[in-house]
């Protein structure tokens, strides 16, 4: 019934607005929705995901009610954690942010490709800066479910000073963020995917790491956990430098992957707009991504799978080539709240078909 209310009325309404338009319409609705009395609640016994004790995991020191998330992008500016804790998500990644406010790219920056059940985004970290998003999430209280910050440079910062900009994020984010992710994967700020690389990569881990160390000393805590988001672009060797230097950098983990610049076997005439590419057509590259670093790793640093997962199949998928955790963004644009509840049920009833008692046990499975 609610996916019913979703793909017959709501959809229609969003799809016939200008994409971004939509997006903030959504944000913002949430927003002011948990500010509702009794509205959280409501959210909560609508789409609601029932504890399934196969499906809680510990990881990085974050408990997880279940394995599926709410991937960057969506909620950019920490505006709606509220709202969208209260629509079943197991954890969200909010961002990116980056020191410093800035505008993002110019207008027309969201497609949509219906027939594809893709997006082509170029939006250039669009942001209100690392200050605001701290002040959000300070008045946030009690959260229900980790929160990640997701984070990256500012467009007019150069490579070789990118550090810095990461470095400030975590300053001003420490207290904030129960995980850290360094996203140098986006299509869409000049030069940042150089930054997965050889030498930068090292060096920007290596400040990354020093930074995180500085403020638990400081803090008297344990270190935040740090993932690094990377492309679903790189060529095998690419992949496996990238995978060498991550897990010699003692960070926590990989999300696998972000948006991708292919266009292979689109239709939708939308398909020549530059940007990167996210939703259905992303699948299958990005569980091969993850299926090559759980095996260049050995299983030794935990992935997560984020890309073109609509089904509680997609997802099994993902953790079946190694991946721990899941993530989705565009399937919520296509399907609707409901569809957090749906994978994580029917995960649960996958698990429950190949006889394993815990999700941990089928993570990797398909390399055993």
């Amino acid at each position: 019934m609610k996916g019913l209310l979703y793909q017959s009325f709501l959809k229609p309404v969003f799809f016939r607005m200008d994409p971004e338009k939509a997006h903030h319409l959504v944000i913002d609705g949430l927003h002011q929705a948990s500010r509702v009395p009794g509205m959280a609640a409501m959210l909560e016994s609508l789409y609601g995901v029932p504890d399934q004790p196969e499906l809680r995991m510990e990881l990085f020191g974050l408990d997880f009610r279940h394995p599926v998330g709410l991937a960057a992008g969506l909620d950019k500016n920490a505006k709606s954690v509220a709202g969208f804790s209260s629509i079943g998500f197991g954890f969200m990644e909010v961002g990116t942010v980056t020191p410093l406010a800035q505008p993002g790219n110019e207008l027309p920056r969201l497609f949509r490709l219906p027939s594809d059940e893709a997006l082509i985004n170029r939006m250039g970290f669009n942001n209100d800066g690392a200050d605001a998003m701290a002040g959000r999430l300070a008045a946030l209280g009690r959260r229900t479910v980790p929160v990640w910050v997701n984070i990256g440079k500012n467009k007019t910062t150069p490579n070789e000073l990118a550090h810095e900009d990461y470095i400030t994020c975590i300053r001003k984010l420490h207290e904030h963020a129960d995980l850290f992710v360094v996203n140098i994967s986006s299509p869409n700020t000049p030069d940042l995917r150089a930054l997965q690389h050889g030498d930068e990569l090292r060096t920007l881990l290596a400040a990354v790491t020093s930074e995180i160390a500085s403020q638990a000393s400081r803090s008297g805590s344990r270190p935040k956990p740090v993932l690094v988001k990377i492309a679903p672009d790189m060529t095998g060797d690419q992949l496996a430098l990238t995978a060498e230097t991550i897990a010699a950098s003692g960070v926590s983990g990989i999300i696998a992957t972000n948006t991708t610049l292919s266009r292979d076997g689109l239709g939708h005439a939308s398909r020549s707009e530059a940007g990167g590419l996210s939703g259905k057509p992303l699948r299958e590259r990005s569980t091969e991504v993850v299926s090559e670093l759980y095996r260049m790793t050995g299983g030794r640093l935990p992935i997560v799978g984020s890309g073109g997962i609509f089904t509680a199949e997609d997802a099994y998928a993902k953790i079946k080539a190694g991946a721990s955790l899941v993530e989705i963004y565009t399937s919520m644009i296509y399907r609707g709240p409901g569809i957090v509840k749906d994978i994580a049920a029917g995960l649960g009833a996958l698990l429950r078909r190949d006889g394993y008692r815990s999700i941990k046990e089928a993570i990797g499975a398909d390399h055993q």
